[in-house]
C-alpha cells in the first residue's frame, strides 16, 4: 500500500511539473510572475561551501552569476545531474565567458558531508553552498529545486525561473533550455528574450 501511494504521488508530481512548463513548449504565464525577482537588485549573501570556505556574492562583482537552487535528494535535480549533466555542462560552457555558477542548498536537514559527496560524485567544480537556515533562499524567493537566477555584471537579476521546459525529460520536441538561451544572449551583448518562467521541481524544504 505504501509503495502504491508513493507511486501515485510521484506521477501526480510529474504531471503537475509538465503542466507548469507549458504544453506548447513556451514559458507558461503564472500567477507569481508579478512577484518575480527578475529586474531587481540581487540580495547580497555570505554562505559556506562544503569545504568550509566562505563565498560572498560580492566576491564576483563584475561577473555574471548563475544561482542554482538544488537539493541532492530531489528527483528533478538528480535527473539533471545523473542523466543529462545539465548544470555541470552549462557551467563549463560559459566559464570562459565571465560566468560564475553557484549552487545553493536551502534544505533544512542538509548535511555538509552530503553536499561534498554529491559534488565529488558528479564532478562538480563550482561551490555547493549551505543555506540550511533558508535565509538566502527566502531572500531570493526560491521556490523549487531546481530554480535558477541569473545576475548580470551590474548586480541585477535578469532571469528568474526554470532550467528548461521539459521536467524529467518528458518533452521530446520543442525543448528549450531557458538558462542556456539566456546566457548565450547575455554573453553576446543581447537582451534576454525570456526573463521569467515558472520554476518546476521539488518544493524547497525550508526550516520552519
Amino acid at each position: 500500500m505504501r509503495k502504491m501511494i508513493l507511486t501515485i504521488a510521484a506521477i501526480l508530481a510529474v504531471s503537475s511539473a509538465v503542466l507548469s512548463a507549458g504544453e506548447s513548449g513556451k514559458p507558461s504565464v503564472w500567477a507569481g510572475a508579478a512577484k518575480s525577482k527578475a529586474g531587481k537588485k540581487a540580495p547580497e549573501f555570505k554562505l559556506k561551501n562544503y569545504d568550509g570556505k566562505t563565498v560572498k556574492l560580492s566576491d564576483y562583482k563584475g561577473k555574471i552569476v548563475v544561482l542554482e537552487w538544488y537539493n541532492y535528494e530531489c528527483p528533478f535535480v538528480k535527473h539533471h545531474y545523473e542523466k543529462l549533466n545539465t548544470m555541470v555542462n552549462l557551467a563549463d560552457k560559459y566559464k570562459a565567458k565571465n560566468v560564475v555558477w553557484l549552487a545553493i542548498n536551502s534544505t533544512s536537514h542538509l548535511t555538509t558531508e552530503k553536499n561534498k559527496e554529491f559534488a565529488e560524485e558528479h564532478k562538480v567544480s563550482y561551490p555547493m553552498l549551505d543555506d540550511r537556515s533558508g535565509k538566502v533562499g527566502r531572500a531570493y524567493k526560491a521556490r523549487t529545486t531546481p530554480h535558477i537566477f541569473i545576475i548580470n555584471t551590474e548586480g541585477m537579476i535578469v532571469f528568474d525561473g526554470a532550467i528548461d521546459n521539459s521536467p524529467l525529460g518528458r518533452r521530446k520536441k520543442g525543448v528549450i533550455n531557458y538558462v542556456d538561451k539566456a546566457l548565450g544572449e547575455l554573453t553576446s551583448g543581447k537582451k534576454i528574450s525570456i526573463s521569467r518562467t515558472k520554476p518546476y521541481g521539488c518544493t524547497v524544504k525550508y526550516a520552519n
